[in-house]
């Protein structure tokens, strides 16, 4: 698959490397795992004068020594032998005082587990060289509890030295269209909404089902819902490494979110356990699930719901991790009859979804959510406000245009409305039909 979108990144880390000529530049880049973070600063770099360190679980001393050969071949110097990765970055600091080059250090967390050390001793070197080299150095990681501890809590080393930070996100709703057309113009409406269910715009994910040739809704659940498919062990991958030996509460939660209870009552009832706890840090310390409030709520309300962020690990959660006990006896015909079962109300939710964040691309409001009463009545799929035109829009969100009713969706509007006496207010229904 070619690389697509990435404009505005693309663009940033070329202005800092320009800048890095004259300056000493130190760029953090996040974002979960398979989001594509390697393949854009290799697109970036790939062909410059730019070394790319790669963080595996291996003895310092086997790193530094491959990393050596790199800086010889790419720089055409001879560095010699290091034993101490902060030795070794302390040469490459001092020698681009006198040669600018990129330094590109992906899975940078991972020294946290080889040599916790090696943070304050890059700080160190960082501090007393910066004024005079030329490195444009960026910092790459996948593990978001761990690349956020190290670069924004206060008492870590590193805090505070990073030029510039960057969290690359999915691909955006529109981009996922231009992916499908290109590679199957015919696509349906349902072929993209499970494109974006079971990807999430997560790029190795696109690219897995692209190379598959996996275009439609049946061929992508035939290829993710298959003996030694990528995609079955994929969100136990993904995770396991962020949540470590408590990983199995975190995952209950989860699958409770994903299978709708996404209440913290419910949940608690449900697992016999307070889960503030884990709901919390799901939240604030992994960027995996967010807590809702409905909308025109006061900040600190109750009456929150939480939702997993993840389309691909919505969909895992729900589908084969609850179902694990099919999936480990390669019962996958269960596991996919169960899923052709809920399909219809799944994807229904997943629709909400894809209408918010092309809602949200539109950037013509300053604020989109959806609204629930105390008694769990009168929900609204989608409630979107421009305070600056005060204009509000109410949306009903239905697979089938058919089920659609306008006067019952303003009759569900009428408390909401009466806070927004100056707006005009519209009410209007999505489909499928308006992918």
């Amino acid at each position: 698959m070619r690389f697509y979108d990435r404009k505005r990144e693309i663009d940033n880390l070329k202005e800092i490397e320009e800048n890095s000529k004259n300056n000493a530049q130190m760029t953090v880049c996040m974002g979960r795992r398979r989001v594509g973070k390697t393949a854009l600063l290799k697109n970036v770099f790939g062909d410059s004068n730019s070394l790319y360190f790669f963080v595996s679980k291996k003895n310092e001393a086997l790193l530094c020594e491959e990393f050596v050969g790199q800086v010889n071949e790419k720089l055409n110097v001879s560095f010699g032998s290091y034993i101490s990765f902060a030795q070794l970055f302390k040469a490459l600091m001092l020698h681009s005082q006198k040669q600018h080059f990129t330094l590109i250090i992906d899975e940078f967390q991972e020294f946290t587990n080889i040599n916790p050390s090696v943070f304050s001793e890059i700080q160190n070197f960082w501090d007393s060289c910066k004024d005079s080299s030329k490195i444009n150095l960026v910092l790459c990681g996948s593990i978001y509890s761990l690349m956020k501890r190290i670069f924004e809590t206060y008492k870590e080393p590193l805090y505070g030295r990073a030029t510039a930070k960057m969290t690359l996100k999915p691909f955006a709703v529109s981009v996922l269209k231009q992916i499908l057309s290109d590679y199957y113009p015919k696509y349906k409406n349902e072929d993209l909404l499970a494109f974006y269910m079971l990807t999430g715009g997560i790029a190795k994910y696109v690219e897995e089902l692209i190379d598959s040739k996996a275009f439609t809704k049946k061929t992508m659940l035939d290829k993710v819902l298959r003996e030694g498919s990528f995609f079955i062990d994929e969100g136990r991958a993904v995770l396991i490494d962020e949540f470590g030996s408590d990983y199995g509460n975190y995952y209950s939660v989860m699958s409770l979110i994903a299978s709708s209870k996404t209440e913290r009552s419910e949940m608690e009832s449900i697992m016999n356990k307070t889960v503030g706890g884990y709901l919390e840090r799901l939240e604030k310390d992994y960027g995996i699930v967010s807590r809702n409030r409905p909308f025109g709520a006061r900040e600190g309300s109750r009456n929150n719901k939480y939702r997993i962020e993840d389309n691909f690990l919505s969909f895992w959660f729900r589908f084969i991790y609850k179902y694990r006990s099919a999936v480990e006896i390669g019962n996958f015909d269960y596991v996919r009859n169960i899923v052709e079962r809920d399909y219809e109300t799944y994807s229904g939710v997943v629709l909400e979804r894809y209408f918010r964040q092309k809602l949200i691309e539109t950037k013509q409001f300053s604020d989109i959510g959806a609204y629930w009463n105390r008694k769990g009545e009168n929900e609204i799929d989608i409630v979107a406000v421009n305070e600056m035109e005060k204009r509000l829009v109410f949306y009903e969100v239905k697979r089938n245009k058919d089920k659609i009713s306008i006067p019952l969706l303003e009759l569900k509007a009428v408390e909401t409305v009466k806070n927004y006496p100056d707006y005009t207010v519209e009410y209007r229904g999505l489909s499928m039909e308006n992918m």
